[in-house]
């Protein structure tokens, strides 16, 4: 049975306005000294492994501990990345945290997530210690995250497009010798990474909406495979990307809460679930080609990779068990179209399972029926949001349409 409507409010509070009715909390956020050198610690480590992954991406050629140490201008080029990822977590996570503060909610400082590989960082997070159960104020602290995030994410990108060198910068970097000599005989990029008869693949970050449109704008703009030696390009699109992925409308998100104060607990519910449906397509789609080449590396692939969809399709029932609740009038439809459609799209209209792929949203998907959920709980006061609120809700909702990529990571043959 569905779970009734929580009793809704007939005030309209403005931005940040305190509730009319009494609400006797004390100002829980008062973090000790230790507390503070404990999340300044993390910060320290993140900055270190952020700089030394952005040195990697500017030039250095080494790992995230090397035995002989990048010279002084990749660390500073990684530092420099760093600054600005960290720029834009801080941000982020600050943007939750005096939102919170502001409506006495107890919660955490940011805590920094450094790791020794990738981008150097899982991100920033803070703990929110107790339920929000008023839909403004869950509102409020949802999106004043990302949407703060989002400006300094828009200003990095902007400023690494008014700052583009000419193509010949990418011939400062070790390496890359086909692509340099290319540049140097015609003073642009290619329209393919890789020289006539190279063998491997390179890999490229996915266009977006917003990008795309501002890339229009200016004149030396590297291709998408080329993005990561500019250390303002990257890191502007990492940040408006993982803007998009915390808008995500599901579950506990930030895009979450946004869409749930917006449209209320049932309506949410639809959407959230109908968005998880086409989230585990594009998954089933992006997912394949990487399982049949696993496959085919152990002699287990068919000869028009059927054993790979067979795979997918356990994948799929897994995760679909555990985001409807194992409610089958819901897995059992979903399951059958949206395999139907994966299989449609690589089998009969691309041809064939070798087109580029990637694990991401097969990883997201996990994510958001493991551990955020894909259904919002409903909030024991429901308010319907002013109007500058629900401008700033649909506003995030257009923000996260034009900075998410159906493709972020492949890789390019």
């Amino acid at each position: 049975m569905d779970k009734p409507e929580s009793p809704i409010d007939s005030t309209y509070p403005s931005y940040f306005e305190p509730i009319d009715e009494p609400v006797n909390r004390p100002q829980p956020n008062h973090p000790d000294t230790l507390t503070i050198l404990k999340h300044l610690g993390l910060f320290i480590v993140t900055f270190a492994t952020v700089s030394l992954a952005g040195a990697e991406f500017v030039g250095y050629q080494g790992t995230m501990f090397p035995a002989s140490m990048p010279d002084l201008i990749d660390i500073s080029r990684g530092a420099i990345f760093a600054g600005l990822i960290l720029a834009f977590l801080g941000v982020h996570e600050f943007g939750h945290y005096f939102a919170a503060y502001f409506h006495k909610i107890r919660v955490t400082l940011p805590y920094f997530i450094p790791i020794p590989f990738g981008i150097g960082t899982l991100g920033a997070v803070i703990r929110i210690r107790q339920k929000i159960n008023h839909s403004y104020e869950m509102f409020d602290v949802g999106a004043a995250g990302p949407l703060a995030g989002f400006l300094i994410a828009l200003g990095v990108l902007l400023y690494g497009f008014m700052t583009l060198p000419h193509p010949s910068y990418i011939t400062s970097f070790a390496g890359s010798e086909p692509l340099k000599q290319y540049i140097r005989l015609h003073g642009t990029f290619p329209s393919n990474p890789l020289a006539p008869g190279e063998q491997g693949g390179t890999i490229a970050v996915g266009n977006t909406l917003m990008y795309s449109f501002l890339a229009s704008f200016f004149r030396n703009v590297p291709p998408m495979w080329e993005m990561y030696h500019y250390p303002f390009l990257f890191a502007g699109w990492l940040g408006l990307f993982f803007t998009a992925l915390n808008l995500t409308p599901v579950g506990q998100l930030d895009g979450g809460h946004i869409l749930y104060s917006l449209i209320g607990f049932r309506k949410h519910r639809l959407v959230a679930r109908i968005f998880f449906c086409i989230l585990v397509t594009l998954g089933g789609i992006q997912a394949i080609p990487p399982i049949h080449l696993l496959l085919s590396s152990w002699g287990w692939s068919t000869a028009h990779g059927l054993f790979s969809l067979f795979v997918w399709a356990i994948i799929l029932s897994i995760l679909l068990f555990k985001a409807f609740h194992g409610n089958y009038k819901w897995i059992t439809p979903v399951f059958i179209g949206s395999l139907a459609v994966t299989a449609g799209y690589l089998y009969l209209y691309v041809g064939n399972t070798v087109t580029p792929g990637s694990l991401i949203w097969v990883v997201w998907s996990f994510f958001l029926a493991f551990f955020t959920g894909i259904e919002h709980p409903p909030a024991m006061h429901e308010k319907p949001l002013d109007l500058k609120r629900k401008i700033l809700g649909w506003s995030s909702m257009v923000i996260y349409i034009l900075c998410i990529s159906p493709t972020p990571i492949y890789l390019l043959h």
